[in-house]
């Protein structure tokens, strides 16, 4: 395979690694900052609410419209192209809404439509992304660079929005140029990633587009490891509700509401930064499941705390266990997936967390406003403790699991 892994001593001197890295922060970067400059100018303009429904609404569309023909593109396609394409694209379109605010006139057609484009490029970039790191690192070093990537991820995820609002309050509309430049590196770099010869796909037509779907459904790992993934954020989300908890449960400001806010993160990167430190994962199964039901736990720890403290480290170890279990199963996903269907799968895995994370809030926020926010917690602590449990005797292969690399593809 030409340009494919190499075995490297230490990960963090592989410069195609580097470059990917930096590659994917910057464009996370764009990308977190983006969703808070837009929502603030749309606001501003028309006052309106519904119209930051609608800009979720853009960005989740063509991820749900298009992930099986993205995938079918990542797996035939050179991936850093892709991704070097995806890249451009969010470049453009972030220059089309400089110059769409910056001329004074609020245009819904226009805004709305860049917005839409800007979806359709994280269609194809999240499992382009996703499906190239296994070319750039060695097997044994992929483990590793997943926990990298994600703490990496969550730190920008975290700061990207509390540097967006100094940057408005500077430049204005001009944050959208350099967002734009910080996509434009992020392309560049991309450029000087390995040429990686994949296996092309088999099968023809329609069959070769939905194989990524039928693979996921069949692999007694790669199922559990999407699914998981989906349920336990789908009825544990507690972030939408944290506001209704600084306020009426903790009775606290928004200084203190910034603090809720950043304890998953804070806790998210905390363990990242250990995963990277600790030898090769034995027992792994044993290890997922143990960090989901730290997960649910936590859940059930934060409805019930009067505290602001206590509520603050149930939300650093609400981050700190999501951040394993995202760790195990993202790896368990690359190593599970030959790679002539990675870029399908990891199509199928966008859309889950994309789907995941919004319904999630949805459910929470649906549910407080009948039931209240603690009850709408419990509940879904418990929820998320059931998932846990049925998983564990739905998908025993993947409790059985190992050593995180005998997740091999075929």
């Amino acid at each position: 395979m030409d340009g494919g892994p190499a075995k490297h001593p230490d990960l963090v001197l592989s410069n195609s690694f580097t470059l990917y890295l930096v590659a994917r922060v910057l464009v996370t970067l764009a990308s977190t900052m983006l969703s808070v400059a837009v929502g603030w100018h749309i606001y501003a303009a028309t006052g309106n609410p519904f119209d930051l429904a609608l800009v979720g609404l853009m960005q989740i569309l063509p991820i749900a419209g298009l992930f099986i023909v993205s995938g079918w593109v990542v797996d035939n396609l050179q991936r850093k192209h892709v991704m070097i394409a995806c890249a451009m694209l969010e470049g453009l379109v972030l220059v089309g809404l400089a110059v769409s605010f910056s001329s004074g006139e609020f245009n819904r057609v226009i805004v709305f439509g860049l917005l839409f484009l800007n979806g359709i490029a994280r269609a194809f970039y999240m499992p382009a992304v996703e499906s190239i790191l296994p070319g750039i690192v060695s097997r044994e070093d992929l483990s590793r660079a997943v926990a990298i990537t994600s703490t990496a991820w969550t730190a920008v995820s975290a700061g990207g929005p509390f540097l967006a609002g100094f940057l408005i309050a500077w430049l204005d509309t001009g944050i959208y140029q350099l967002l734009a430049i910080l996509c434009f590196i992020a392309a560049a770099l991309t450029l000087y990633l390995p040429k990686i010869t994949v296996r092309r796909p088999t099968g023809r037509g329609l069959a070769q587009l939905l194989d990524g779907i039928r693979y996921v459904y069949r692999n007694p790992l790669v199922l559990p490891s999407i699914s998981l993934d989906m349920f336990i954020v789908l009825v544990g989300s507690v972030v939408a509700l944290l506001p209704v908890y600084a306020i009426d449960i903790l009775h606290v400001g928004p200084e203190a509401l910034g603090l809720m806010r950043a304890m998953p993160a804070l806790g998210a990167v905390a363990a990242g930064v250990l995963l990277t430190r600790l030898p090769p994962m034995r027992r792994t199964g044993t290890l997922l499941y143990a960090a989901l039901a730290v997960f649910a736990l936590s859940i059930l720890v934060f409805a019930v705390s009067g505290s602001l403290w206590l509520s603050l480290t149930a939300l650093f170890v609400y981050g700190a266990s999501d951040m394993v279990s995202v760790n195990v199963r993202s790896t368990i996903i690359q190593l599970a997936t030959p790679d002539d269907l990675r870029g399908r799968v990891n199509s199928v895995n966008a859309l889950f967390i994309a789907t995941s994370n919004d319904l999630g809030d949805f459910r929470a926020g649906s549910v407080a406003a009948v039931l209240g926010p603690v009850v709408t917690v419990l509940t879904g602590g418990f929820m998320a403790l059931g998932v846990v449990l049925g998983a564990s005797f739905l998908f025993p292969t993947l409790r059985r699991l190992d050593r995180i690399t005998d997740a091999r593809g075929s």
